[in-house]
C-alpha cells in the first residue's frame, strides 16, 4: 500500500500564505475527505499532496520518500489525481481517454498490450462505462463524464486516487452516484481515497477520516463523529447548527440554524 504524508508544509501563491506549517497523514486503504470555508486552502493542499504545487517550506513523502525528488513518472505510477475540470478534446472516446491513464506504465514508443486492455476494461466494468466505451465525451451527460474520467484514474492503476470537488456541477442524484462509486472502489479495491468536498453532509456520510481546515491551519481531524461538531461547524463555517445522527449511515447530520454572530 502506497503512503502520502506531509511535514511542516506551508504553501502560498506568490506572496499570499495559504497553508500555514501544517503535519498530515493520509490513511491508508481509507476515505479521506477535507473540508473548510471557501479559499481556506483545501484545493491547495491535494495539489500539492499531488506534486502540482511546490511547497514553500516543509516536504510531502510518498512511499517515505520526498515527492519532489521523484519523476513525474515515477509518481504517476503511485498516485491518480482527477481535477475540479479536468480538459480532453471532446471528439475522443470513453476508451481513447482510457488508454492515456497507462502513460505512467509504458515506454516512449510502447504499443497498447494485453495488460493494458485488461486494466481498461476492468477500470470501464468498475465505472459502469462499458456500453459507453466508444461514444465521445460530449455525448455523455455530467455525471457519466465524470464516470469516464474516474476511469482514466483508474486505469492508471494507483494506490491513491486524489479527487478535487468530483461533485461539482452534478445534480443530486450523480453526486451520489459518484460518491457512490468512490465508495466502492475503496471497499473493494482497497484504493486510498482523499477528495475535497463541498456538502458537509456528504462529507460526514462518505468519509472514514474528515480533515477539517481554517486559516491555513487543521482545525481537527479524525473520523467523522469526533469531528463533526457544533463548534467545528461554528469555528470554521461560522454557522449555527443542530448535529443529529443520520438514520440511515448513522453518520452526524448537520441542520443548520443561522449565521454564527460571533
Amino acid at each position: 500500500m502506497t503512503t502520502l504524508s506531509a511535514e511542516h508544509l506551508s504553501l502560498s501563491y506568490g506572496a499570499t500564505q495559504i497553508i500555514d506549517n501544517i503535519d498530515l497523514e493520509i490513511p491508508e486503504g481509507k476515505i479521506s475527505i477535507i473540508i473548510g470555508s471557501n479559499g481556506c486552502g483545501k484545493s491547495t493542499i491535494l495539489r500539492s499532496l499531488a506534486r502540482l504545487l511546490m511547497p514553500q517550506q516543509g516536504t510531502i513523502y510518498l512511499d517515505g520518500k520526498a515527492i519532489h525528488q521523484q519523476s513525474s513518472k515515477e509518481v504517476a505510477k503511485k498516485l491518480a489525481i482527477l481535477p475540479q475540470a479536468p480538459e480532453a478534446p471532446e471528439d475522443i472516446t470513453v476508451k481513447e481517454l482510457c488508454y492515456y491513464g497507462r502513460h505512467p506504465h509504458k515506454g516512449l514508443f510502447s504499443r497498447q498490450t494485453p495488460e493494458d486492455h485488461r486494466i481498461v476494461d476492468r477500470a470501464l466494468s468498475a465505472t459502469k462505462m462499458t456500453e459507453f466505451a466508444d461514444r465521445t465525451l460530449d455525448a455523455l451527460s455530467g455525471g457519466q463524464r465524470q464516470r469516464a474520467w474516474i476511469s482514466m484514474a483508474l486505469v492508471q492503476d494507483t494506490d491513491l486516487l486524489l479527487l478535487d470537488e468530483p461533485t461539482t456541477y452534478l445534480d443530486l442524484a450523480h453526486q451520489i452516484e459518484i460518491l457512490e462509486l468512490l465508495r466502492d472502489l475503496n471497499e473493494t479495491y482497497g484504493r486510498t481515497i482523499v477528495m475535497v468536498l463541498h456538502d458537509l453532509n456528504q462529507a460526514a456520510q462518505y468519509a472514514d477520516h474528515l480533515i477539517s481546515i481554517k486559516q491555513g491551519k487543521i482545525y481537527k481531524e479524525g473520523p467523522p463523529e469526533t469531528v463533526f461538531t457544533k463548534e467545528m461547524i461554528k469555528d470554521v463555517f461560522r454557522l449555527e447548527c443542530c448535529i443529529i445522527e443520520n438514520p440511515v449511515e448513522q453518520t452526524p447530520l448537520c441542520i443548520p440554524i443561522g449565521l454564527s454572530q460571533d
